[in-house]
């Protein structure tokens, strides 16, 4: 007998939840997905529920157009949720992946104030170099700073905060998840601390 195969009769019968479901476990659930958008929105509770079971919380941010899950809070694991395995790892961003969420986050402001054309905020790996550049003051090798903004890029890119736009491997997409995950009212603190570690490096 072959266990890998599942006879379709052995499954649950078919639930639309599942869709939305797995839009939000592969990363984010944006609006242009119009199948997936409608079941969460109209299964929003039971979509709560079943996730709350596993210790996830469902996050919809309705004007934005887009959905995504966390781990639920320290403070809220108890009576026995202290004991699920988080399906989540946090990641602690190093100076690199900082900086270009700062850099990415004033772009992203500026395309909503001022971009009346566009419906996506586009960057391009070239243009951001300038201000990449003056954050590492003591190294002069453009080529090895070009490396490593493409090479942060792709780590953010892990992070669902970009995605690659078009044809050309340098130009980017940046994700309103961003928006989400760093919001004007942190933006000024991130700066700040960029500037700090800026200003103690400047120092050494």
């Amino acid at each position: 007998m072959n266990f890998d195969e599942t006879r379709s009769g052995d499954l649950p019968e078919y639930d639309d939840l599942g869709v939305a479901a797995v839009g939000l476990l592969q990363g984010v659930l944006y609006d242009d997905d119009p199948l997936a958008w409608d079941v969460l929105l109209t299964r929003q509770s039971d979509l709560e529920t079943y996730f709350a079971k596993i210790g996830l919380v469902l996050v919809i941010d309705r004007a934005e157009g887009m959905a995504y899950l966390k781990q639920l809070d320290d403070d809220h694991r108890t009576d026995g949720y202290e004991n699920l395995p988080r399906l989540f790892r946090r990641t602690a961003l190093g100076y690199p992946a900082t900086l270009l969420c700062v850099l990415l986050r004033d772009e992203y402001r500026r395309f909503e104030d001022e971009d009346l054309d566009n419906e996506r905020c586009v960057v391009d790996v070239n243009a951001m170099l300038d201000d990449w550049k003056q954050f590492y003051p003591q190294e002069a090798d453009e080529i090895r700073l070009r490396k490593q903004l493409i090479a942060t890029f792709a780590s953010l890119e892990k992070l669902k905060f970009v995605r690659k736009f078009g044809g050309s491997p340098d130009t980017w997409e940046v994700c309103r998840l961003l928006k989400a995950r760093v919001p004007l009212s942190e933006l000024e603190s991130l700066r700040e601390r960029m500037k700090t570690a800026l200003e103690g490096s400047d120092d050494m």
